[in-house]
């Protein structure tokens, strides 16, 4: 299976998703023209790598800022890791945000109430 590796712009997040080692970057800012668009490889990534996931799926999500539509997406995107976690594989979505962001923490606490799958909220200490 190819990796996803997306460059970050001003818009859109840097995001890499390799199959070989189970781990998944989203990083940057995630205001994209058309997040559907956007986000779409992703979760047909994700279908993908369903089939034939890693006994342990690591998600590092370190996010400075989303719009409405990318939460939507990213939202998406957590559903395809919760259906990966109760096909088996252990699923870490770890939720970094800066010390000083509280609605980046809140971000992370909403869809970890929403979503089963394990989040970790680290703080970025500058």
């Amino acid at each position: 299976m190819e990796p996803i590796i997306i460059d970050g712009t001003a818009k859109t997040p840097t995001v890499k998703f390799d199959s070989t080692t189970g781990v998944m970057e989203i990083k940057g800012r995630s205001i994209p023209e058309n997040s559907i668009e956007f986000y779409k490889p992703m979760v047909d990534w994700l279908d993908e790598y369903a089939k034939s996931s890693k006994d342990q799926t690591v998600v590092n999500v370190q996010l400075e800022y989303f719009n409405t539509s990318s939460s939507k997406c990213i939202l998406d995107v957590f559903k395809k890791l919760e259906a990966i976690n109760k096909g088996g594989s252990k699923v870490l979505i770890n939720w970094y945000y800066e010390e000083d962001d509280e609605d980046m923490l809140e971000a992370g606490e909403d869809y970890e109430s929403i979503i089963r799958v394990p989040f970790k909220m680290i703080e970025i200490v500058e």
